[in-house]
């Protein structure tokens, strides 16, 4: 179960600049990939790289994690500082795992609320990126792909719906993610995980958003 805390050994990124959370699980982590090719890393490098000085992550997430042990998780981490940027990608696990998608609504909406609080209040900080479609990857042979592919579009349906009503910016990765069935790069060696080929991609989704809220 990879988890990780802060900066990795030998991260280039500054110990200084805007201040960044990241929830989620295995994609917000970057599991089988190594950290600075995981998406909040690599955006903080791109914020960077656009004069919009960002510090490297403070990450909650591991994988496997659901909606409810992200939030016993927050609430064991007690973290009590505010941050300038706060992205938030929850819910394969919830699909996997077959849990009741009403109770993924309720959660994810108190997620979302938990993750402006520490945006100081401020929805322009917060961003939602929306679940991948693991069911384009080799993992994934053998099941219903079709069937995989219209739950994870309820799940987003919920997530872009509660976060657009709560007035955040939201980021829809997952048609690019579905590429991954004709394109091994976009894939990680565990033939599950997204690579940095397309944390990369995603990234680059983001960044233009992230551009107008932090730039000059």
């Amino acid at each position: 179960m990879k988890e990780i805390e802060a900066n990795p050994p030998g991260s280039s990124l500054p110990k200084d600049g805007l201040s960044y959370l990241a929830l989620g699980d295995s994609y917000t982590i970057g599991e089988a990939v190594p950290a600075e090719a995981s998406f909040p890393y690599q955006l903080s490098a791109g914020l960077t790289k656009q004069q919009i000085k960002t510090a490297a992550p403070t990450i909650i997430a591991r994988t496997g994690w659901t909606t409810d042990e992200l939030i016993a998780a927050i609430k064991q981490r007690s973290i009590t500082q505010t941050f300038d940027i706060v992205t938030l990608l929850i819910g394969v696990n919830n699909q996997y795992r077959g849990y009741n998608i009403n109770t993924y609504r309720a959660e994810f909406v108190q997620l979302l609320n938990t993750a402006i609080a520490y945006a100081g209040g401020n929805k322009r900080r917060v961003f939602v990126v929306s679940i991948p479609d693991w069911g384009v990857t080799p993992f994934a042979q053998g099941r219903d792909r079709t069937q995989i592919a219209r739950e994870i579009d309820q799940y987003n349906a919920i997530n872009k719906e509660e976060a657009l009503k709560a007035g955040v910016s939201y980021t829809d990765i997952t048609p690019g993610s579905r590429n991954a069935a004709t394109d091994a790069a976009l894939v990680a060696t565990d033939g599950l995980h997204p690579s940095g080929k397309m944390y990369s991609e995603w990234v680059a989704k983001l960044l233009p958003g992230f551009v107008k809220t932090f730039g000059n």
